[in-house]
């Protein structure tokens, strides 16, 4: 039989057309698979109690001050297998010398219905020391049955500031935490910052209807700022804070920012001048 190279070339098309298919869809992770739920995360460390290993994950697979975005899953000592109907909450404590309080941090939801993965973030606004500490207490339960489990949580001093914790001139105590971009790059980066409120020492429910300013500088580059910033803001009541971060060339950024309400008050942090190179209320990257 012959082929005419037309007929080639439209057989490989079809072929490649049938393998980058198959590359796309036909091997997706299955949640129920306890090895593909967890890839591309690293486990921070193992809680134990008497029925279960809670096994905890993150990208980095440790905690940090600032932003920690968790994954969790709870593996039945007595049948070696993962639960999948869990309804799960947490408590991160702060154990300083004369005080304990808490931090900002979501609910604990399952990734996906059918499967055994938890996620949820916390915010650990100032670092642990030598006689300071966190702890992060999970409770859960499964079907009637309540359990408990308790552990230390390293949270160690950083080099670059990626979370602030203040008093705005209203009085009232915020938190503010740089979560995106993990990865900055030349170019406008997608922003997305947390901001929460200290209702009591141990509620920090999110702020709504507020504006992060930005406003971007090397300092060692003669604090040149960078075009088409956006403000972060919210979308939806309740979400994290979004904008744009222009980043115009790699090294050291000092982020400046100021807090403001939605009549344009400002709460915290300064504007960035001639005379005023930059901001008390900031975050800093290095790429």
């Amino acid at each position: 039989m012959k082929f005419s190279f037309k007929t080639i070339l439209a057989l490989l098309a079809v072929a490649f057309l049938v393998i980058s298919c198959r590359t796309s869809d036909d091997d997706p992770v299955d949640p129920a698979n306890p090895n593909t739920e967890i890839e591309g995360l690293l486990k921070i460390k193992e809680i134990t109690n008497d029925t279960h290993i809670i096994e905890l994950y993150s990208k980095s697979g440790a905690t940090s001050l600032g932003y920690n975005d968790i994954k969790l899953r709870l593996k039945n000592k007595a049948t070696n297998q993962y639960e999948k109907n869990a309804v799960i909450t947490w408590k991160p404590l702060m154990h300083m010398t004369m005080m304990t309080h808490s931090c900002p941090n979501s609910a604990v939801q399952k990734v996906t219905p059918e499967g055994s993965l938890y996620s949820g973030y916390i915010v650990f606004q100032m670092p642990g020391n030598e006689s300071e500490y966190w702890d992060l207490k999970i409770d859960y339960t499964i079907g009637a049955t309540a359990y408990t489990a308790t552990t230390v949580v390293n949270v160690p001093v950083e080099t670059k500031k990626t979370v602030n914790s203040f008093t705005g001139s209203d009085n009232v105590k915020y938190v503010v935490a740089y979560i995106e971009p993990k990865s900055p790059k030349v170019a406008i980066n997608d922003m997305v910052v947390g901001v929460w409120k200290m209702q009591d020492m141990m509620n920090f429910p999110v702020v709504d209807g507020f504006t992060v300013k930005v406003d971007p500088r090397m300092p060692g580059m003669g604090n040149h700022g960078s075009p088409n910033n956006v403000h972060a803001t919210q979308t939806a009541a309740g979400q994290l804070y979004k904008g744009k971060l222009s980043l115009t060339m790699t090294g050291y950024w000092k982020i400046n920012l100021q807090l403001a309400k939605a009549d344009g008050t400002v709460l915290a942090g300064q504007e960035v001048t001639e005379t005023n190179l930059a901001s008390n209320l900031f975050f800093e990257i290095d790429f």
